[in-house]
């Protein structure tokens, strides 16, 4: 690793002097100042052009004085840092972190608080925080507000979702910002757990487009012991300002100091692919807290899981008796998913087609007893269903080499899951099973507390931190969205945080463009389990009353393994459903999940993706392409590939009549010999997609 870190300059300027910090190629430029009131003020430039207006900075505390006005600057340095990194897992294999910094110091003239404000500037964009040094004058105190602001020139095209402080599971809106507005919502979209706090309240990461080209990201990094922040939007003057999610009392932190806020980030460039390709929420986290990582692999998985979701089995042992708990309903249903036989099934399945894992929902007593109340103790997360033999399975899954993936729902009772985690953990141990996938469904118990707030960020952290004690991984749904935290905890090896696959099997779905804004928005914090691989598409298929579906193609499905980034990919569908189309199912067999190397060749949010990634210690490529609900071409060049080298091309593709509503499985599957100086034609159905795997030929 290479790290050189200088420091340029520390002096004192009076108040009203401005300061500027560019970026590392200098197409980036902030812009600090105090304000005749004393007010941090900062602006960001973009190839010499505006791209946020002067904005507000600070912080309202709870019983104290604000931060916001009457301060002078104490202190100011400029420093630069250049350093290449290895992520455990990861789109690459090295990651460059490069910024210039500048850190000004400040002191309230009344209260005489000291608080820094430390700025990076990246050729991606820029990110700061607030840092309260260790002083008399501030100890304990209670953040009751931010008033960080973001200033846009105009009034962007915008893809946002509500700012809810309980689900992320919502599909993408695309509007202009002056036009966002929660109150228009179809809140019909299945989704349990709704807590919206306004008509104009959108959450981060928010992607946007300026009418000039430009496109910004404001998002967050590094948020540890803190709230996420949603935002504000005032819809007149294209002014976003920060919204912390409060706790059961409203207020937003506890802090101590010395201690930090999360970074405020805002992505910036002229290509879309900048966006989409960059790994500055990463390069703002701490480095690695784990020495050894080797325990830390990718895996992919099938399971017992989306069979539930399209009703041909249950979760809960005891169906339709209608039973207050177990104990008062010990019979069968006859519908239980999580048999012994069955998930012996899923790890023959897994065995014979090289899947590392089986994931197995519903396996354990407690299901009967989740009736929608808000209820304290629902599992122990440690004894199974009669039906389920723990011992007999974990013995069978490792004579065929499979590792079993826990499933640890909590119901939102946080304090439950906690006072188990634990037995949990070791009873994952005892059974061999590596990774688990944790879920967060209904209202949070502490009462009163959001999925959001500061003590449910505090908790998503504590179960990596405390998994990576027991060297085990950690795949959470329902959870707050990641901000680059598994960077630092690299066995938190992914998370849902948005709306994923199973809405599709139940409710008005995810529209086409969606997987086309998510790598834009949600996956700039971390990988996400979005569970793709579904290949009957329609829901009629399992019951010919149902209108649901896939808004997909079949082979958007199979491109969605390369667009949609996880090291713990799985395949989704029904194991019947995968032998009804083995040539299909070939390339989820074939596709690597961890990655040496990821190119982004075409990239416009809620319209069209193309990446290309290349297999870690491989010469093996994999490429997906998926477009909204629109057909589109395109023709990609193959120069990624080895100068001088032939290479087998296996191209997935749609039907020339396949269509996400009325032809979604129509495909066709073509081999063709390639070099890095051909070009190959894609032809994407709306809707669909294209997959190609590309293999050296010897």
């Amino acid at each position: 690793m290479k790290q050189i870190f200088s420091l340029f300059l520390v002096f004192a300027i009076s108040m009203l002097h401005g300061q500027s910090v560019q970026s590392p190629s200098g197409k980036i430029v902030l812009q600090f100042k105090l304000s005749a009131n004393g007010q941090p003020i900062y602006a960001v430039n973009y190839k010499n052009k505006a791209a946020i207006l002067e904005s507000a900075l600070g912080i309202k505390l709870k019983d104290k004085p604000a931060l916001e006005t009457n301060f002078q600057v104490e202190t100011s340095k400029t420093s630069t840092f250049n350093e290449t990194w290895k992520p455990v897992l990861g789109e690459q294999s090295e990651i460059v972190n490069h910024y210039n910094e500048l850190t000004v110091g400040l002191i309230n003239k009344d209260s005489k608080v000291k608080m820094n404000i430390i700025f990076r500037v990246f050729d991606e964009g820029v990110a700061f925080r607030y840092d309260f040094p260790r002083q008399a004058d501030l100890n304990y105190f209670i953040i009751s507000d931010e008033d960080t602001q973001f200033n846009l020139t105009d009034n962007h095209n915008v893809f946002w979702i509500p700012g809810d402080f309980d689900s992320n599971e919502y599909d993408y809106n695309q509007t202009k910002i002056s036009e966002i507005d929660n109150s228009k919502i179809n809140m019909n979209n299945g989704i349990g757990v709704k807590s919206i706090p306004g008509k104009y309240t959108v959450q981060t990461p928010l992607m946007m487009k300026s009418p000039a080209g430009l496109y910004l990201n404001i998002f967050e990094a590094a948020v540890v012991n803190y709230p996420v922040m949603h935002l504000k939007a005032d819809v007149t003057n294209y002014q976003l300002t920060a919204q912390l999610v409060p706790n059961a009392i409203g207020d937003k932190a506890y802090l101590q100091a010395p201690c930090v806020s999360p970074w405020r980030t805002i992505m910036i460039s002229d290509d879309a692919r900048d966006i989409v390709g960059s790994k500055m929420i990463l390069n703002l986290n701490e480095p690695s807290k784990i020495e050894d990582t080797s325990w830390i692999k990718p895996m992919k998985y099938v399971g017992i899981w989306w069979e539930m979701h399209v009703g041909k089995s249950t979760w809960d042992y005891a169906g339709s008796q209608n039973a207050t708990n177990f104990a008062d309903a010990p019979k069968a249903s006859g519908k239980h998913g999580a048999t012994t036989e069955n998930t012996k099934r899923y790890i023959d399945f897994a065995a014979k087609n090289g899947f590392d894992g089986v994931l197995v929902e519903g396996w354990n007593v407690g299901w009967e007893d989740w009736n929608g109340n808000w209820k304290e103790e629902v599992f122990d997360f440690t004894t199974p269903y009669p039906d389920f033999d723990i011992a007999a399975i974990a013995a069978y899954a490792k004579s065929k080499n499979v590792k079993m993936i826990m499933h640890s729902e909590t119901s939102g009772s946080v304090a439950n899951f906690e006072r188990h985690l634990d037995r949990d953990f070791e009873n994952m141990v005892k059974y061999n099973y590596p990774a688990v996938k944790t879920g967060y469904v209904g209202k949070i118990i502490p009462r009163g507390e959001f999925h959001d707030g500061q003590t449910m960020v505090n908790h998503f952290n504590y179960v990596a931190h405390r998994a990576a004690d027991y060297k085990l991984m950690v795949n959470s749904h329902e959870s707050s969205r990641p901000t680059g935290y598994g960077r630092t905890y690299p066995n938190y090896v992914a998370a849902e945080a948005a709306r994923g696959t199973e809405f599709n099997a139940w409710s008005i779905g995810n529209p086409p463009m969606h997987e086309t804004i998510l790598p834009f928005t949600r996956l700039l914090g971390g990988p996400m389990d979005y569970t793709p691989g579904i290949f009957e598409i329609k829901m009629s298929y399992y019951d010919k009353n149902k209108t649901e579906q896939v808004h997909t193609t079949l082979v958007k499905q199979l491109a969605l393994y390369v667009t949609m980034y996880s090291p713990i990919q799985m395949a989704a569908d029904l194991i019947e459903n995968y032998e009804k189309y083995p040539d299909a199912f070939q390339f989820i067999k074939d596709v690597a999940v961890d990655w040496q190397e990821s190119k982004y060749l075409e990239a416009e949010p809620g319209d069209y993706l193309t990446i290309v990634r290349k297999a870690k210690n491989s010469e093996k490529w994999f490429l997906g392409a998926i477009t909204d609900e629109n057909a589109r071409k395109t023709t990609i060049k193959l120069d990624f590939l080895s100068s001088g080298k032939k290479y087998k091309a296996i191209v997935y593709q749609d039907s020339k009549d396949a269509d996400w509503k009325k032809n979604p499985i129509a495909y066709t599957i073509k081999t063709m010999e390639v070099t890095s100086k051909s070009k190959i034609n894609l032809n994407l159905a709306p809707g669909g997609g294209t997959a190609i795997s590309f293999e050296l030929i010897p």
